[in-house]
């Protein structure tokens, strides 16, 4: 597969502060990759580096092969799609779409035959005479799309695009986003701070903190396997314990909380230097009553804080007996559970295989042997 996009030990300064820190990695081409981070992570900087308008303090990027380096933005193979989307208002759709095509000097028929086309990739057939204010914000959304993929960019970049939007409207554009990157075939490069974002959508995410990446792998991997104790944090729901871990006469590890509770794990840990971990267990792998012939599960005895209920991802708040620890458990989707009140005592469980621990507390990435 040829290589897009390449970022090779990139790093950007603003005097003393380091906004993006060597940062290493590939995107093939007609991929969507995105990046993912919390504000001031560093994500918008590396987008701007990448379309031309800041200089890396050190590095290389590479688009379809050629260094960039000195190349303007406006002469660079990509587009940028803003989170205000740009558009402008006293143009018609087709308008906006043939504007960057006219500039760099097209006319006529071509212009008129790529437009329309571009219309009909995004979904859009027939809305060439409409105003801008009288679209929708999903349509406007991919009118702005439209205008930077009718230039044929090897990138198109979108820095937080959704943002504006509503819940509901976001909701819906995500899988309109990602329909339309698998049917026009461009490679995006998508920046955002919302993990369901770039989970649902992208082939590979790269999570950002602080200037550089924790973690690059494909969604269900950050979920699955995290690497550091952020990333297992900041994708998706996790229960946060901390741990001190043992390890017994047989090799067998467990971890155990101040308030006595113990808990088996699946894998070994390097105790060497501390013993001090966090460990975190998703709520959807939290079983509820489960039964007490099943074998190698870790129990727990717990009430009932809180009912959370939100339809299909509904939840309950529990604490564990002696302790004002809430733990968050996702409720099963067949009922069972649609009678629980606040106060009723439950038994919780988990295998061992469902929790994962990280060395030290706030410590970045786990040490397995």
């Amino acid at each position: 597969m040829e290589i897009a996009l390449s970022i090779k030990n990139v790093s950007k300064n603003f005097g003393n502060f380091t906004a993006v820190s060597n940062v290493t990695f590939d995107v093939e081409d007609g991929k969507f990759f995105s990046i993912l981070g919390p504000s001031g992570s560093g994500k918008t900087t590396l987008l701007r580096m990448i379309a031309g308008f800041y200089k890396p303090s050190n590095g290389v990027i590479e688009i379809r092969g050629m260094d960039m380096a000195g190349v303007e933005p406006n002469k660079r193979p990509v587009n940028l799609v803003f989170q205000n989307l740009a558009l402008f208002p006293m143009m018609n759709v087709y308008e906006n779409i043939a504007f960057g095509l006219k500039r760099r000097g097209e006319r006529g028929k071509e212009v008129k035959k790529k437009v329309e086309s571009m219309l009909e990739r995004v979904g859009l057939p027939g809305f060439g005479n409409r105003k801008v204010n009288q679209l929708s914000g999903g349509q406007k959304q991919r009118v702005a799309i439209a205008r930077c993929l009718v230039l044929e960019p090897t990138a198109l970049l979108l820095d937080e695009p959704l943002g504006s939007l509503d819940f509901k409207l976001r909701e819906h554009m995500k899988v309109e986003l990602k329909k339309l990157q698998a049917k026009v075939g461009t490679t995006f490069v998508y920046i955002t701070h919302d993990q369901s974002e770039a989970m649902v959508m992208s082939d590979h995410v790269a999570v950002m903190h602080s200037g550089y990446f924790e973690q690059l792998d494909t969604p269900q991997n950050l979920y699955n396997k995290p690497v550091s104790a952020f990333v297992a944090q900041f994708v998706g729901d996790n229960n946060k314990f901390i741990v001190r871990l043992r390890k017994d006469e047989h090799g067998r590890f467990f971890a155990v909380t101040d308030e006595g509770h113990e808990f088996k794990l699946d894998r070994p840990y390097d105790l060497e230097s501390s013993n001090l971990f966090e460990m975190y267990v998703r709520p959807e792998a939290i079983i509820i009553n489960p039964k007490e012939s099943t074998g190698g599960i870790n129990l727990l005895d717990v009430e009932v804080k809180s009912i959370l209920f939100d339809g299909g991802n509904s939840r309950i708040l529990v604490i564990p007996s002696g302790s004002g620890r809430e733990i968050i458990v996702s409720l099963p989707q067949n009922r069972k559970y649609d009678n629980l009140q606040e106060k009723d005592k439950l038994k919780i469980g988990w295998y061992p295989s469902a929790a994962v621990c990280f060395k030290g507390a706030g410590g970045k990435v786990y040490d397995e042997i």
